[in-house]
């Protein structure tokens, strides 16, 4: 027979737990907010009420990039065919801005058409429980990656393949793909090499590497910016948020700031600005 003080014990137990155990998060519907971070873990989606980006008109030295991806994401929330995007380049040149800035300036003309939807690196291998959700709606759905990398041993690329062209089902038509990277090719190098050389054959295991940036059918190159650009980023931002400041005070102290960095980007613009307008005493809202 059980003991009954056992069992009463274990019946505690069980309730305490019950009250600290989170309680279940219920999926926003895609309607509800115009972009939405995927929380694998508990598998539901979170609504971004305030979306951290700028406007598409700040964005300097992109001019052909920031086209071709701004009509492909028109023409994919107006229902025609579109390619998944990989954005791909140096460092701090404004490819998840880009993204954004896109999303945003399609839905300040058409509000409500498109939801913006971020996954995470470390939860690509949840992607196809949330493919899942979204090809169940109507909604379309700009599916966003920022930083999209693998190293040594990481396997979770050849998943992605299959989900985003490779499978039975394949991408839901109502989904696009867009992801940023500083490799072209996703892969390091030496990931690439190790694969050549415990192959039998090495060319098909470079083709095995590079398979997975095949399946963007954009290929989108983000490079370093000259000066001129640089500078035109920082008049553009400096113009918007109505810092006043003399034209050859702010040339100078640019061309400074850029040397301390020892780099010329947007990053860069937009963090001389930052300090620029703090110095100021200036608070830079949007």
């Amino acid at each position: 027979m059980p003991d009954p003080n056992t069992e009463a014990l274990l019946r505690r137990i069980a309730e305490a737990l019950e009250r600290l155990a989170p309680a279940p998060r219920e999926d926003a519907a895609l309607d509800s907010a115009d972009a939405f971070a995927w929380h694998a873990a508990g598998g539901y989606l979170e609504p971004v009420r305030h979306v951290n980006r700028v406007d598409i008109g700040l964005l300097k030295g992109i001019d052909r990039v920031r086209d071709i991806l701004l009509q492909n994401t028109q023409r994919f929330a107006a229902g025609l065919a579109a390619n998944n995007a990989l954005l791909w380049g140096a460092r701090g040149m404004g490819k998840s801005s880009l993204i954004k800035a896109v999303h945003g300036a399609i839905i300040a003309e058409r509000p409500g058409c498109l939801a913006l939807v971020e996954i995470h690196r470390e939860e690509i291998p949840s992607l196809p429980r949330l493919l899942v959700k979204l090809r169940a709606g109507s909604h379309r759905v700009i599916l966003f990656c920022d930083d999209l990398s693998f190293d040594s041993d990481d396997t979770t690329f050849k998943s992605l393949k299959a989900v985003l062209e490779g499978g039975i089902e394949g991408r839901p038509e109502n989904t696009i793909f867009y992801a940023t990277s500083n490799r072209r090719h996703l892969m390091a190098r030496d990931m690439i090499e190790n694969q050549q050389s415990t192959a039998i054959h090495p060319s098909e295991a470079v083709e095995e590497s590079v398979s997975l940036s095949d399946r963007f059918g954009l290929w989108l190159g983000f490079h370093t910016c000259d000066q001129q650009t640089y500078f035109a980023m920082i008049e553009g931002y400096v113009n918007y948020f109505g810092i006043d400041v003399p034209a050859e005070e702010l040339k100078a102290a640019a061309i400074e700031w850029s040397m301390t960095r020892g780099a010329r980007s947007g990053r860069v613009a937009w963090q001389f600005v930052q300090d620029l307008a703090g110095r100021k005493g200036m608070a830079l809202k949007s």
